[in-house]
């Protein structure tokens, strides 16, 4: 954002503190200034040190806790929607260290919608695992994951805490994975989701359900997964189709 003397006084502001908070001024977690302090600092309007807050809200620098003020946000975490990839590779790749809570792993009858997304019959079992994936500590995904038995009763074996189900299938078990089914939608968080992700009921969380394929097109990884709508975004690169 280019500030000039021509620029509103807002917009003066929040390019000030913006600009700190990129240098290291301010990190992720720090307390900006009270509003009373920033009057003084800039000797302008209470209503234009509101609007260069906001601003900053916008734009995800900085995030307002009510009760207590205004604290650097952590920036949102990019993920390229390129490749078939897990969660660690994701995080690995943009230096943030992927750490699990294992909630549950266990043997249920499949419903109709992971039979449907396994190739099973409704009432087969399956192995389920539930954990939520943190990034630097901080709680970024839910994921409920749906496994073959035969598969799945391998792989509850293993540390989950901090081995990754796909790095399992093709390193230690020989399944490789080809290609996956992605489906995503913006949801509101319901109370379990909620809880796991810490964040409050309502909350904006994307909801993603991805089916991976071993060869021949068999599917051996049924997952929903829910990141927080605050702290991930997702990208990718369209290329049009010239019509003929």
């Amino acid at each position: 954002m280019q500030i000039t003397d021509e620029s509103p006084l807002y917009a003066r502001v929040e390019g000030v503190l913006a600009d700190e908070i990129a240098d290291g001024g301010f990190k992720v977690g720090d307390q900006l200034p009270t509003e009373g302090s920033l009057l003084a600092r800039f000797g302008v309007s209470r209503i234009t040190v509101r609007r260069a807050i906001q601003n900053l809200v916008n734009r995800g620098l900085v995030e307002i806790r009510r009760g207590k003020g205004t604290f650097v946000a952590a920036p949102k975490i990019t993920q390229d929607l390129t490749e078939l990839s897990g969660f660690v590779e994701d995080m690995h790749a943009i230096g943030r260290k992927p750490t699990a809570r294992v909630i549950a792993k266990e043997p249920v009858s499949a419903d109709s919608t992971v039979a449907n997304h396994l190739g099973l019959t409704k009432g087969e079992r399956v192995i389920r695992i539930r954990r939520v994936r943190l990034a630097d500590r901080v709680p970024l995904s839910f994921d409920e994951t749906f496994l073959p038995l035969d598969i799945g009763k391998k792989i509850i074996t293993d540390n989950l805490k901090v081995e990754p189900i796909f790095s399992l299938l093709e390193r230690k078990y020989g399944v490789p994975l080809i290609e996956a089914d992605y489906k995503l939608d913006a949801v509101l968080a319901e109370s379990e989701v909620a809880a796991a992700l810490r964040v409050k009921q309502g909350s904006p969380v994307f909801r993603i359900e991805r089916t991976s394929y071993s060869t021949d097109g068999r599917p051996v990884d049924y997952e929903r997964l829910h990141y927080r709508g605050d702290l991930v975004r997702f990208a990718t690169r369209l290329v049009r189709k010239i019509p003929h």
